[in-house]
């Protein structure tokens, strides 16, 4: 379907609802009338499911899902990493950003991950007891949970116990992850008796995991709330658990452990308002720079993933990294320009920049003058109640499984978030990217974060709740569903299973998915860009809400996702 390029008429704000289920359609999106959760990994999309049906709202179900994952999807589902959660309350029409993000020890500072010569050893903020930050994810639940759900900390934990008491059926993508991360998780003794046989040998598909230890901690949080996980035996237990493997983090540091609620971040693009996190996660203030500068050119008209449209996506990304990599930090110990870099005469300036014949090379791109890697294993989930209320949610443990470390008697694995602080500034972080002093590490402040849990309004009623894993390529996902549905006029399931292409300034790549048309590939390279073929980008899982019901997709590149509505 063809929108008008620029404008922010009607026809593009009903665009992409018309052809729902259009027999031009490609893939076809999951339907709903009441409620529906999309996540990824199946089980916990059905504990939402059921937690919906007994007449909790969004929150109550967003909770569960949580808690679920930390039982069905270890290396990123968990109660010893953090994220972030927007909420957005339909009879209010109020949304609120609830930040849970790890927070550094006290008695953390910026050369902790620095050797005798002042070199950034990697193995320190990554499988040693200082790369854990302070859990935040049982505090921000409970949180969510009292102040805006209906349910109780006991009937929203009851199916994550019970699954981890008795056991759940090992999936193929469970048991392909273990096997494939065991050096690093089975260094840890702790560790290796949960997620391994006794003999050592790996969980095949089919098999039975329990974790009575997990089912243990997770009925102290139903009992206790968060006081069961941050006082008492549990915190005791993560404590000793990071001491003994090298770690500062104290008791105090658990005790004193706040979520914040802060205001979202919001831009409106051709008609739809677009709302998402606020600093500490860069997210959603570079995707609201993006489309902004992204709304100056007619991308319905340049087509679907053409390389005219890729092209001016790749430089608009660009400068976008540029700039995330100068000022993004915790708020709290940084005064972050949100406002300018949101602001549609910044973006139109930038986007002046983009020559539309030729690629800029990333030398010649500095961040704007204002008036390594991170890890895939985060996790997304969305979910949409029959009142119009919506969550959308990332959390993670940074690396898949974090640290590696369960802390012993716990069942908890816990984060190594400590990599995504600057190591050193001036010298890549665990984003890949060069951090200033803004991402350097402090005590008690929170890390840099890609994470972009996001809700598009249409006519002020949720439209688009949306989100997804993959470290520094998050950003550009979720731009890329935005994009897919907004201008292009696909439906959910189109949307999410397009090819994807990501460009992060430095390294100066443009990287794109293996599906991607060669003919397209040949023109963005006769254009200047260089290209990296690279993994599958994302696990984005978003539902839509229309007149007619409720559309979801769980992307497909990942395996054991599933959306469920009723």
């Amino acid at each position: 379907m063809s929108l008008a390029a620029p404008s922010a008429s009607e026809s593009n704000i009903k665009a992409a609802e018309t052809s729902i289920f259009s027999s031009q359609a490609t893939a076809q999106p999951i339907w709903a009338k009441d409620g529906m959760v999309a996540s990824q990994e199946a089980l916990a999309s059905q504990v939402g499911i059921e937690i919906l049906k007994q007449g909790g709202n969004a929150v109550d179900a967003a909770v569960a899902v949580g808690f679920s994952l930390a039982v069905t999807l270890p290396r990123a589902g968990n109660i010893g990493g953090g994220g972030f959660m927007l909420v957005y309350l339909a009879k209010e029409q109020q949304t609120i950003a609830i930040d849970y993000r790890e927070t550094a020890p006290a008695k953390a500072h910026k050369d902790i991950f620095l050797d005798e010569q002042g070199n950034a050893v990697a193995s320190l903020s990554r499988e040693h007891g200082l790369a854990v930050g302070v859990p935040g994810t049982v505090m921000g639940m409970e949180l969510a949970l009292k102040k805006y759900g209906t349910m109780s900390m006991q009937q929203v934990t009851q199916a994550a116990i019970k699954m981890a008491r008795d056991g759940i059926l090992v999936t193929p993508d469970l048991a392909n992850s273990l096997a494939g991360l065991k050096r690093r998780i089975a260094q840890w003794p702790s560790s290796a008796e949960i997620f391994y046989k006794p003999n050592g040998d790996n969980f095949a598909p089919g098999e039975l995991l329990k974790q009575p230890e997990l089912a243990h901690s997770l009925a102290l949080i139903a009992k206790h709330g968060s006081k069961g996980f941050y006082h008492g035996e549990t915190a005791e237990k993560i404590v000793a658990a990071v001491t003994q493997a090298g770690g500062i983090m104290s008791l105090a540091d658990l005790a004193n452990y706040r979520a914040v609620e802060r205001t979202a971040v919001t831009g409106h693009y051709r008609g739809y308002k677009v709302i998402s996190m606020p600093p500490p996660s860069s997210g959603g203030v570079h995707l609201i720079e993006l489309l902004n500068m992204l709304e100056n050119f007619p991308l319905s008209e340049l087509g679907h993933n053409s390389a005219a449209s890729l092209h001016i996506m790749a430089e608009a990304m660009k400068r976008v990294y540029a700039d995330r990599s100068e000022y993004l930090g915790d708020p709290d110990f940084y005064q972050v320009p949100v406002a300018t870099l949101t602001d549609k005469t910044y973006a139109k300036q930038r986007a002046s920049e983009i020559n539309l014949q030729k690629a800029t090379p990333s030398t010649e791109i500095n961040p704007g003058k204002l008036t390594p890697y991170e890890s895939d294993q985060t996790t997304h989930y969305s979910v949409v109640d029959k009142w119009g209320n919506a969550v959308s949610n990332t959390y993670t443990l940074n690396f898949s499984y974090g640290s590696g470390l369960v802390a012993k008697g716990t069942g908890i694995l816990l984060n190594n978030e400590m990599d995504d602080f600057s190591a050193k500034p001036g010298t890549p972080n665990g984003f890949g990217l060069v951090g200033g002093d803004a991402n350097a590490v402090e005590g008690n402040k929170r890390p840099l974060s890609s994470m972009t849990p996001t809700i598009v309004l249409k006519d002020g009623k949720p439209f688009l709740v949306t989100g997804s894993p993959g470290g520094s390529r998050i950003i550009t996902t979720t731009l890329q569903v935005i994009l897919n549905v907004i201008d292009h006029g696909l439906n959910i399931a189109e949307a999410s299973n397009a090819s994807r292409v990501h460009h992060q300034w430095l390294p100066d790549e443009l990287r794109i998915e293996r599906s991607l048309n060669p003919d397209t590939r040949a023109l963005l390279e006769a254009k200047g860009h260089t290209l990296s073929v690279q993994n599958a980008m994302g696990s984005t899982q978003s539902i839509m809400v229309t007149e007619q019901g409720l559309y979801g997709a769980s992307d497909l590149r990942i395996s054991g996702s599933a959306t469920v509505g009723y």
